[in-house]
């Protein structure tokens, strides 16, 4: 599956610092890429999305925040060697196409070129691969094959499961009690309840055909289809290997998604951990509830577009917060961001100014500690409030402010 064109990233004066993230397994911010060879890639991947929608505020949030990931890498120096997929066949996209009327395949088709073109709006680095779970179904096959043949994997009548008493480290990298991964199991697209399963909490690896949905070839499995969470753990591993440096996605994919991916992999591997880092964002909420396709309460990114609104005032409007908070969208961060915008744009323009490289200093401490965006917009409102008053009379700090906005925040000004 194709991704979408890279923007220009601009090269900055001297070397970025290193990248400090944190981990949800563990609770703490640390240092990435400790592990790494020197000169070796970052090496991330990022859960994509499941194309039964556009692409809304909550989605452009993680993927904006995981771009800032990438950027502080790109200018520290290292390579990085970035995997999303596409959950391109999914109940949800399945539900979507049958309340509409809707190909599933042509919805799937319509939607991922739709997020393509809101990513590309956004100046939103691409993946390396990009990866859709139809396309990857002949090698998860062989590897829900394997899982059953070493004893990793049992039948529930046409379906295969995974048993959690397989993945010595289930629940390490969530944290959660027995009880609220049993809540978030039923929330969460899981099966708690489904008769004949070894334990409550094991999950769905590969799921027989079912009247009047798709399906394919899966040899020994019969007809069928992959479960979600195997999807990942097959994609990451075969593109990125075993302990890479970040696995990411919004938070509530913390349970079920990352730690059955985790130990789905870690099973296929016989080795821990699936990723060095689990690093979540927030969730955008509107209304007092998280923004979300079920609740209906969505702020979409192309209906922004549609209406004129510039991409680069979305991202900074989304950039205004922390990545781990949950925050509420209002009306008032929109018309924030495009004040901050243009005020910066007004600044960057003027060909003088302060010395930016104190700038550059504060811009690049601030993101290298777990990607403090609200620190680095507060550096670069200071300088632009200095060039207001008049203060500063350095010809090349305009130009080197634009590239600083555009290489570690993405922003073109």
């Amino acid at each position: 599956m194709r991704a979408w064109l890279s923007p220009d990233v601009p090269s900055l004066p001297g070397t970025g610092n290193s990248l400090h993230l944190h981990d949800t397994s563990s609770n703490t911010v640390r240092e990435t890429l400790l592990g790494t060879e020197p000169g070796a890639p970052a090496r991330m991947y990022v859960c994509g999305i499941t194309p039964y929608d556009a692409a809304h505020l909550g989605h452009a949030a993680t993927y904006l925040a995981f771009d800032i990931a990438y950027r502080v890498w790109l200018d520290a120096g290292r390579e990085v060697h970035y995997v999303q997929n596409v959950t391109d066949i999914d109940d949800p996209l399945l539900e979507r196409a049958n309340q509409t009327g809707d190909d599933w395949q042509a919805l799937a088709e319509r939607e991922t070129e739709l997020f393509r073109k809101d990513m590309t709006a956004l100046r939103v680095l691409p993946p390396r691969e990009y990866v859709g779970a139809v396309e990857y179904i002949p090698r998860i096959v062989e590897v829900v094959s394997d899982l059953l043949r070493r004893g990793l994997a049992y039948w529930v009548d046409t379906d295969v499961y995974f048993p959690i008493s397989a993945a010595p480290g289930f629940g390490s990298e969530s944290g959660y009690s027995r009880e609220t991964m049993l809540t978030l199991f039923a929330e969460r697209g899981g099966d708690p309840r489904r008769a004949g399963k070894r334990d409550p909490l094991d999950s769905l690896l590969w799921r027989g055909e079912r009247e009047g949905e798709p399906h394919w070839d899966g040899g020994e499995l019969g007809q069928g289809r992959p479960g979600w969470h195997i999807e990942c753990s097959v994609i990451a591993i075969d593109h990125l290997g075993m302990g890479f440096d970040v696995q990411a996605g919004g938070s509530d994919l913390i349970f079920p998604h990352h730690e059955h991916s985790a130990a789905h992999a870690e099973a296929q591997a016989r080795m821990r951990p699936f990723a060095q880092h689990y690093t979540h964002t927030g969730m955008i909420g509107l209304d007092g509830e998280k923004m979300s396709k079920s609740r209906g309460n969505l702020v979409f990114v192309s209906k922004l577009r549609q209406a004129g609104v510039e991409p680069m005032a979305i991202r900074l409007a989304l950039l205004a917060g922390h990545y781990r908070i949950d925050r509420e969208w209002t009306g008032g961060r929109m018309g924030a961001a495009e004040t901050r915008l243009a005020r910066w744009r007004a600044a960057s323009s003027q060909g003088t100014g302060p010395d930016a490289l104190p700038v550059l200093a504060k811009v690049r401490a601030c993101l290298a500690n777990d990607l403090d965006t609200v620190g680095a917009i507060a550096a670069i409102d200071e300088w632009a409030e200095h060039v207001v008053i008049g203060d500063g009379d350095n010809p090349g700090a305009s130009a080197l402010i634009r590239d600083i906005a555009d290489a570690l925040l993405g922003v073109k000004l």
